[in-house]
């Protein structure tokens, strides 16, 4: 038998077998194939050794046999295959279009230039936001080199692409569609003294912060790639977001991170021991 996939069948019958007998008879099982699998680990690691020192071609055409690169990856003496790289690119901008969203844009990969660099497209609202560029810097840029360490270059290029505005979901704060509400979201007693509250009030997250009589209330997402603050250290009046360590002052709503950029605040009116917040509806 030398066909790896039906190697591994018996081996994975045998451990069926064993799998239905009593505790201590499955321990003796597992000991010996520890064992078993401990010296066979130490005599291919000398092998590997001895090879690499007398010839590197022989160990690489060893390795290219689907057996010997099988028990070498199973006793984690090869690293396992790496995806391609288009394919750990996708995979690092999947994990930051969340927040890209959570604030009404989105990234698009434009190009990949071997051998260090990437090109990505930043729409929607993300392409003129304030924080674009440290998005692209400390989002972005950071994800794709986690993914990726031979990308050491990530640009953003602008094709200038107009908005579809007859299938914009966003409307001009001008618009006459919109009013407003005052809402009620909370109790006095329900905001922690210099510490904050998480609401969820029609789809939308919001934080409440009390200092002595005066409230504050922001959208529950940070600036920079909307990821919710809410779990954030609260210090002197300044929350710093969890997932990326940029500092917000809650009397102001100011990134004292990146001065440019601020959290979205509300109006906040206290009548008896309710919180009312003032929200926009359409």
């Amino acid at each position: 038998m030398s066909n790896l996939e039906e190697l591994v069948q018996e081996i994975n019958r045998f451990e069926a077998i064993i799998s239905e007998w009593d505790e201590s008879q499955r321990c003796v099982a597992v000991g010996l194939k520890r064992a078993i699998e401990a010296l066979h680990k130490a005599a291919l690691t000398n092998l590997i050794k001895n090879l690499k020192q007398e010839s590197m071609p022989a160990l690489r055409h060893a390795v290219s046999d689907e057996l010997v690169y099988a028990v070498l990856l199973y006793h984690e003496l090869v690293k396992p295959p790496k995806p391609a790289l288009a394919q750990r690119i996708k995979a690092a901008l999947e994990e930051v279009r969340p927040g890209l969203k959570s604030h009404n844009g989105d990234i698009e990969l434009v190009a990949i230039k071997p051998p260090d660099t990437v090109e990505v497209k930043l729409i929607g609202t993300c392409s003129s936001c304030p924080a674009s560029t440290l998005t692209l810097s400390q989002g972005v840029e950071q994800a794709i080199k986690n993914h990726c360490p031979e990308i050491t270059k990530v640009v953003a290029v602008n094709h200038n692409s107009t908005v579809n505005t007859a299938n914009s979901t966003l409307i001009s704060p001008f618009s006459s569609q919109l009013t407003s509400t005052w809402v009620k979201v909370a109790t006095i007693e329900q905001v922690p003294e210099f510490g904050v509250l998480a609401v969820q009030l029609a789809g939308t997250s919001l934080i409440l912060y009390r200092q002595d009589v005066t409230f504050k209330c922001y959208r529950n997402a940070c600036a920079h790639l909307g990821n919710p603050l809410e779990h954030g250290k609260v210090e002197n009046s300044i929350i710093t977001c969890p997932s990326h360590g940029f500092e917000y002052s809650l009397e102001t709503g100011k990134c004292l991170t990146a001065p440019d950029i601020s959290l979205q605040s509300y109006p906040v009116h206290i009548k008896g021991d309710k919180v009312f917040v003032k929200l926009q509806k359409f």
